[in-house]
Parts: structure tokens; C-alpha cells; sequence
């Protein structure tokens, strides 16, 4: 008799094929996987490395669906370890552990993902000591917008001897891009693990920048007790609401069009009035009107709401700075804070 149906939902096609060969056994699993390409395996080790625990009557119901008449007796957990082992007893170690690296990795799936998560000063500072064809082979691969920010920090001698040759590159060949790949993995993401640790300060700044404005006080206030120093250090490299009067107009205006309305509102409520009028002064007339009008209708509001919506705008205007899409000049105004 079949079970009955589980409450789970019901696996997908990659999902049940993962699960039939986890039932079969690594040896079992390993000649089938021999007689598959890359792309299929790439499949099913990713289905395999998140399936999870599947009951007993599952891999039963999965194993008549099959028509192979083969139960257990016990269920199966699919996993990096067992998916790690199968791929190694398939393929070749180097070949099993990048499929590995590309499922755990955070970063991204294949090493072009990863980066374009890596710093652009960091990958420029690796990549001008590369032949130029290699650097234009690199950027080709990354998104349009990185590969600018990376392209523009590259002398200008070599950043041109790139550029001529991504215009004159065609197809590249899979073993000259394989090769790329494989240089690129071993040393220079291998290196960049290893390498030097953000500066604490720094990323408790960030922390601190995600404090409410109460915590933020209550933690600040404790700081300057034990150190002055450091709180001070803090202090200069956090980025808080009022700090966006040191974006230029074009970029307010950049960031009005990414933030919700109602927010902006809250937001302005509790702001110092030269904020207030900057964004005012970006907006047309009728939609600063619309914009005072909101505020007036708010009546009385918590603190909180209004330090979670300033909040919100301020990590918006980081993520638009690292982008490149707008700049935050420096306190004295001229130098440009890099986050």
C-alpha cells in the first residue's frame, strides 16, 4: 500500500532524483553520475546539498514512483558531507571541490559571482599587475557597473590597453577561460580569505549605524566612559541621517526617487529643519507641497517609527554610494566617503 501523502510539499524533479540516488548508495550513485555531464551533476548536487532530512515513507513512495521496487528502513539527510563524498568518489578532486565551494559560497555560485562582491580597489590593485588581455577577459565576465568602478581606478596607460582589447575580443575559448578561473581561485580568492581584517572600528560603526537612536546613546555614553578614543573613532566614521546634507543636489534628487513617500515623510518629522529644506528645495514645488502637507498630517509620532524610517533612508543611500550612483562628500566637504 502507498502512504499516504506527506504534508511536506512535494519534491521537485532535481529534488526527487537527488533523493534516488542518495537511497542507491555512493557506489551505485557514482556510475550513474559518470554517465552524466557536468551541468547535470552541478543539478543535482545542489538539489542534494539542500534536501534535507526525507522520511522513510517518502523515499519508499519515491522509490515505486520509479518502478526500481527498492524501500528502507530509514530516511535519508542530504547534506554537504554527503554530497561532498559522492561528488569525490565521481569526480576529480579538483573538479568536485569547485562544485562544493560554488554551493556553500555565500558570495555567489560561480567565481565571476563571487567577484563582483569583491572590493573594486582590491580587485584592481590584483588585477594591474595582470596582463592586460587577462584583465579584459576578467571584466568582461563581471557586471558592466563593477567592472567601470575597477576599469576607472587602473592607470590610465593600462586602463586604455584594457579597453582596446575588450573591444577587440571575440568568443573566448572555454580552456582560456578555464584557465582565468582557475588562476583566479587559487591566488587571488584563496589570498583575499587570508587576508588583512577590516579595521574593528570600522565595523563597529556600521553596527552602531543599525542601533535605534536610544541603544546607539546608551551604548555611546558607555563607550566614552571606557574610551574615549575609541568612541570618538566611532563617531567619525558613522554615517547617520543627519549627514545626508552632505550629498550634492543631483543626489538627493537620486535618492527621492528611490524612497517611499510616506517614509520620507516620517523621516522629516523629526529632522533639523536645513535637511528638511534640502529635500524640499529637490523637489518640484507641487510635490514639496504634497511632501509639508504629509508631515502636517502625521500629528504626534513615536521616536522610534521616525528613527526606523531615517534609518532606512540612510542604508539606502549607503547602498546607492557603493553603487556608485550618488556621492557623500567628507565633513569638510570635499573628500568622499568610501564604504
Amino acid at each position: 500500500m502507498i502512504p499516504a501523502k506527506d504534508e511536506r510539499p512535494a519534491l521537485s524533479g532535481p529534488d526527487k532524483a537527488a533523493a534516488f540516488l542518495l537511497a542507491l548508495g555512493e557506489a551505485e550513485a557514482a556510475t550513474l553520475l559518470q554517465k552524466m555531464d557536468e551541468d547535470e551533476i552541478r543539478m543535482l548536487s545542489q538539489s542534494m546539498a539542500g534536501l534535507g532530512s526525507v522520511a522513510a515513507d517518502a523515499v519508499e513512495t519515491l522509490m515505486i514512483e520509479f518502478s526500481n521496487e527498492i524501500s528502507t528502513t530509514g530516511s535519508l539527510i542530504g547534506g554537504f558531507q554527503s554530497t561532498e563524498r559522492l561528488l569525490s568518489s565521481t569526480l576529480p578532486a579538483e573538479k568536485a571541490e569547485q562544485i562544493m565551494q560554488e554551493i556553500r559560497g555565500p558570495a555567489g555560485r560561480t567565481m565571476w559571482d563571487k567577484l563582483g562582491n569583491v572590493n573594486e580597489s582590491v580587485l584592481a590593485s590584483y588585477l594591474k599587475n595582470e596582463y592586460p588581455q587577462t584583465v579584459a577577459v576578467v571584466l568582461s565576465k563581471i557586471k558592466p557597473a563593477h567592472a567601470a568602478r575597477v576599469l576607472g581606478l587602473f592607470p590610465a596607460n593600462f586602463a586604455m590597453e584594457v579597453v582596446v582589447r575588450m573591444l577587440r575580443m571575440e568568443t573566448v575559448q572555454k580552456d582560456v577561460l578555464d584557465h582565468v578561473e582557475k588562476t583566479l581561485r587559487t591566488e587571488f580568492m584563496t589570498n583575499l580569505a587570508r587576508g588583512p581584517r577590516r579595521d574593528a572600528h570600522e565595523i563597529m560603526a556600521e553596527i552602531f549605524n543599525n542601533f535605534d537612536r536610544a541603544t546607539e546613546s546608551r551604548f555611546m555614553t558607555a563607550l566614552e566612559e571606557r574610551s574615549s578614543d575609541a568612541a570618538e573613532r566611532i563617531k567619525q566614521l558613522m554615517f547617520t541621517f543627519e549627514d545626508l546634507v552632505r550629498v550634492d543636489a543631483a543626489g538627493i534628487q537620486a535618492l527621492l526617487r528611490r524612497v517611499a513617500k510616506d517614509r520620507l515623510a516620517l523621516a522629516l518629522k523629526g529632522a533639523a529643519d536645513p535637511l528638511k529644506d534640502l529635500f524640499l528645495t529637490n523637489m518640484s514645488e507641487r510635490a514639496a507641497k504634497m511632501l509639508h502637507e504629509d508631515m502636517e498630517s502625521l500629528g504626534p509620532v513615536r521616536l522610534r517609527d521616525v528613527d526606523d524610517a531615517q534609518a532606512g533612508i540612510v542604508v539606502e543611500a549607503k547602498k546607492m554610494a557603493d553603487a556608485g550612483e550618488i556621492a557623500i562628500g567628507g565633513p569638510d566637504g570635499n573628500d568622499e566617503l568610501i564604504y
